[in-house]
């Protein structure tokens, strides 16, 4: 799959609407077949950084998502609630899904 964790930062007067901003965006990848998650997190140390979690079955389903409308609206729409260009992590890695973290296992309750 491949694996992508991009870190926006937003102008500070549309943080709080960040998720709003970014909604309709966020479900249609959502809906995109070869979209595995698509997920925001808000930094607690700064309200102003989002963090997008995001992963595709492989490269065809990663093309199709740059490709599709939603994504060349989005290149347009959501720049200019920004601060400055998205930090980005993308990677491919051999799984589907995540993986447990063995170092914090929770004992299992009957």
């Amino acid at each position: 799959m491949i694996f992508i964790t991009a870190k926006f930062r937003v102008l500070p007067e549309h943080a709080d609407a960040w998720p709003e901003i970014t909604r309709e965006f966020t479900h249609a990848t959502r809906d995109e077949p070869g979209c595995l998650w698509f997920d925001w997190s808000r930094s607690i140390d700064d309200p102003t950084e989002y963090v997008l979690t995001e992963a595709f079955r492989d490269d065809e389903a990663g093309a199709a998502h740059v490709q599709s409308d939603h994504f060349t609206t989005a290149r347009r729409t959501l720049p200019p609630h920004l601060v400055e260009t998205p930090r980005i992590v993308n990677v491919t890695v051999d799984q589907d899904d995540w993986s447990r973290l063995g170092e914090m296992a929770v004992p299992q309750q009957d």
